[in-house]
């Protein structure tokens, strides 16, 4: 890659991690549309530590009370609302690892079609109208709902879905508020991007040559300053305005690209 490649998809994956418009289908569409190159295993693993230091950053003073709630509660001083997330966050990764164990053996590659991110992308994003426009916000996160959240994040494997847009949507349906859901969401993608990263840096281990050491830097940098940013104004922005910007984004590129299909 050349570094006009490296830094606009190091800001992409930053950006779209987190927003619920699908950082796989963003970071696949470039090599379909315009014929650039795969950005490759080392660049992948490099953007999604990026962004999971930028979420650990943001987060890191809820981290450490689910930490020491957890602490507390195997001291045997009881349960606590800290230790409760945390063991929800637990029992909700479990189906998506299970799950993108299976499809990253079988069925990655026949997935990374353009006509299946320019469905899930149109379908996905009518479902988040629906949930964010017509589910009420009074809903306490309990271990069922943190389930079905899990549950749902398995749809995520499928390129277009988004793995963010589809938790939050989920818990919109649920009940959450949408503060409340787009948090869950978040502090629910760093056990998943710690897996991610892990099973990726296995297969690097193995593969030949020497890593481009200045490019690999710069992917993290970027993806996680921009990926920071990202999480810090979209809670602001949800607040105010809803999800109805990201479905109409959602439903702009997912009609271009089936006009891209048919042409």
């Amino acid at each position: 890659m050349d570094w006009f490649q490296v830094i606009f998809l190091s800001i992409l994956q930053g950006i779209t991690e987190f927003l619920p418009i699908s950082s796989s289908a963003h970071l696949i569409l470039p090599s379909l549309l315009l014929g650039w190159e795969d950005q490759g295993l080392v660049f992948d693993v490099a953007v999604h530590f990026g962004t999971l230091l930028a979420v650990v950053l943001y987060f890191k003073d809820k981290l450490l009370s689910m930490t020491q709630g957890m602490l507390r509660q195997a001291d045997g001083k009881g349960v606590n609302e800290d230790a409760t997330l945390a063991w929800q966050i637990v029992l909700a990764t479990i189906p998506a690892v299970i799950a993108g164990f299976i499809v990253n053996l079988y069925f990655e590659e026949s997935l990374r079609q353009l006509w299946v991110i320019a469905t899930t992308t149109l379908v996905f994003g009518m479902v988040l109208w629906v949930a964010d426009r017509r589910c009420p916000s009074s809903t306490a996160l309990t271990y069922k709902l943190a389930l079905i959240i899990g549950l749902s994040q398995c749809l995520a494997l499928i390129p277009g879905v988004s793995r963010s847009g589809i938790t939050m949507t989920a818990a919109l349906f649920l009940g959450l508020s949408r503060e409340g859901s787009a948090e869950f969401s978040f502090l629910l993608s760093i056990p998943l991007i710690i897996a991610a990263t892990v099973l990726k840096s296995v297969d690097l281990i193995a593969l030949p040559g020497s890593i481009d050491w200045p490019v690999l830097l710069t992917a993290v940098a970027i993806s996680g300053v921009s990926a920071y940013l990202c999480i810090r104004y979209f809670l602001a922005f949800i607040q105010k305005i809803g999800f109805g910007p990201f479905v109409l984004y959602r439903l702009v590129l997912g009609g271009g690209l089936m006009v891209a299909l048919m042409l």
